[in-house]
């Protein structure tokens, strides 16, 4: 499965890693602000560089509770509360982007070492079910 990706969609992907780089160092380095802020930034820019502006409204229009909990996660990141933000920003993607999981899933699955780690609990639990 070869795709074909412009140079705009590789420079949104180049913002999505480091936001998501950024956001991961934030949280590593006990939940620095400036960190979770800059990543926030980075991967916002990043999904409007890689799908356009029409398509990332039409993506945030089309899921309100995702759409509410990210920017009330956004709020709180400012208002110093970093630990409530973060979990209410990754609910909020994780609802957002709730209809792509089958095909991220299905395109991680075939990555070699990485698709090992994420099938290898649900053969664990098949084997399970089957004892």
């Amino acid at each position: 499965m070869v795709y074909e990706i412009t140079e705009q969609q590789k420079v949104g992907l180049g913002l999505i890693g480091f936001g998501i780089s950024f956001t991961f160092l934030g949280v590593s380095l006990f939940f620095d602000r400036g960190l979770l802020a800059l990543g926030n930034i980075l991967w916002l820019a990043g999904v409007v560089t890689l799908i356009g502006w029409y398509s990332t409204l039409q993506l945030f229009r089309k899921n309100y509770k995702g759409t509410a909990c990210f920017i009330l996660g956004l709020f709180f990141l400012f208002v110093r509360w970093p630990i409530v933000g973060i979990i209410l920003e990754i609910y909020g993607c994780f609802v957002v982007f709730s209809g792509f999981w089958p095909s991220v899933s299905g395109f991680l699955c075939h990555i070699l070492v990485v698709g090992w780690v994420i099938q290898y609990p649900v053969m664990f639990l098949d084997r399970l079910r089957r004892v």
